[in-house]
């Protein structure tokens, strides 16, 4: 009876010491695993030791209007990345997905195609409410943000998540940056805290001149865990016929010299007049890829804005001006040699001072509210989907100002990416676990002996 009894606790102490961690059961999708997963360094991208530059466009066929998850449907896919191929992308944005749907056939694909994914992680139920933001700034909210990022932590091309999209879209609405950074530190948190790679999260903002520069500090000031992993605005400034200069495009190269993170443009592309895409040009030359990692057109489909480069119509696509004009300019710009001048040491900006212009009272961040934070340890699990109730007023909302320092990680678990980039990306701590479970069984296996 005794040696059973040390049997019994031997066989119960394994089974709690050695219990896998939540992370240890998301496994890593090895549709993807043909590309390298993209890295920071600096204020640039990096695929392994060279340079990455975004050339891509935004996708969300149907729009806001029709809104359907574009990657849940792989026969969808097969259909437009035969376009994408011939215009020579390697990135594509998308607004809105259904979280809950499979994207395991459509990334691979996209993979096979050389080509990465940038996500928007809200959707129009789900998202922070620029007028009134703190309510919407809520565990409900951040659920479902983080079972988005479950949904494609483990994809080695997903390049980066949105954590918003043009919430500040005039001086009125800035005192919702707060909630903004908070959302970006929360996602970086949940993403180190659940042992995924070093996926990059920042910001899309608004084409508005008045706070773009401040938006953009504001993102990159204050402690590490704070600090976005890059940044990006829409700009529609350069409209055909025009040039470096006559656009103001090197104003913002100036405007943004010596900024410690990544910029790309989320969306460009003005339809004032004839696109001509002639700043593209620009935008891979070295008049603008010290600070610039490219950029992303508006948009693949023709929707009513008419910003679209093709039409579609069933399985039927239909290129337009649009699509061949770019796809001539992509195909006569070649990216510079060596690492485009970029920036290698990067660092923290200074926070903006208030001003008429820029409505925030205060560096400090709203804390977490406490249910999303648990979740850093038990997990998301599953989202909403595109068909959920929604989440700006629906309570556990946060409670006070966090501290310098509490987005850090909660918990390390293990990375599921299997290339060797994402391996890299994120240094796995040393795990006693097995050794205290093999220290566990000699004890008892010793103790056997002696009673025996």
């Amino acid at each position: 009876m005794k040696t059973f009894s040390v049997a019994a606790a031997l066989a119960a102490a394994t089974t709690v010491f050695a219990l896998p961690s939540p992370t240890e059961e998301l496994m890593a999708r090895a549709s993807s695993a043909s590309l390298t997963a993209i890295t920071v360094k600096g204020n640039a991208f990096f695929n392994g030791n060279s340079r990455f530059y975004m050339r891509g466009v935004d996708y969300q066929p149907g729009g806001s209007s029709d809104l359907v998850d574009p990657i849940a449907d792989p026969t969808t896919c097969k259909r437009d990345i035969a376009q994408f191929q011939k215009l020579g992308i390697n990135t594509i944005r998308i607004y809105t997905v259904d979280n809950t749907a499979s994207h395991d056939d459509c990334m691979a694909q996209l993979a096979a195609a050389g080509i990465y994914l940038v996500l928007d992680v809200n959707t129009p139920l789900y998202s922070l409410n620029r007028a009134n933001p703190h309510p919407s700034y809520n565990t409900v909210y951040l659920q479902n943000i983080f079972a988005t990022i479950d949904a494609f932590a483990n994809y080695t091309n997903t390049l980066a998540f949105f954590s918003g999209n043009e919430v500040i879209n005039d001086d009125l609405t800035t005192p919702a940056a707060p909630y903004v950074k908070a959302v970006t530190r929360d996602m970086r948190q949940y993403i180190r805290s659940r042992g995924y790679r070093a996926i990059p999260v920042g910001y899309s903002a608004a084409d508005v001149n008045s706070n773009r520069k401040e938006m953009a500090e504001y993102m990159n000031c204050g402690s590490d865990d704070e600090r976005s992993d890059f940044f990006a605005f829409n700009d529609y400034s350069w409209c055909d016929p025009s040039s470096f200069t006559t656009s103001g495009w090197d104003q913002k190269v100036k405007n943004f010299t010596g900024y410690g993170l990544p910029i790309f443009l989320s969306e460009y592309g003005c339809n004032t007049n004839v696109r001509k895409w002639e700043e593209v040009k620009s935008l891979y030359s070295t008049d603008m890829t010290s600070v610039y990692s490219g950029g992303l057109v508006y948009e693949y489909s023709q929707e009513e804005s008419k910003y679209g480069l093709v039409t579609l119509s069933g399985s039927t696509v239909t290129p337009l001006a649009d699509f061949t004009a770019l796809q001539t300019a992509f195909k006569a710009t070649a990216n510079p040699s060596g690492d485009g001048g970029y920036n290698s040491t990067g660092g923290a900006s200074g926070c903006p001072v208030k001003s008429a212009n820029w409505n925030v009272d205060s560096d400090a961040l709203p804390a977490i509210p406490s249910g999303a934070a648990a979740m850093m340890k038990s997990g998301a699990g599953k989202g909403a989907g595109l068909q959920g109730k929604g989440s700006q007023n629906s309570g556990g909302t946060s409670s006070g100002t966090a501290t310098q320092g509490s987005g850090s990680a909660t918990q390390t678990g293990k990375s599921g990416a299997t290339s060797s980039a994402a391996a890299t990306a994120v240094r796995a701590p040393f795990d006693a676990q097995p050794l205290f479970v093999t220290a566990v069984a000699l004890g008892f296996t010793f103790l056997g002996a002696v009673l025996l």
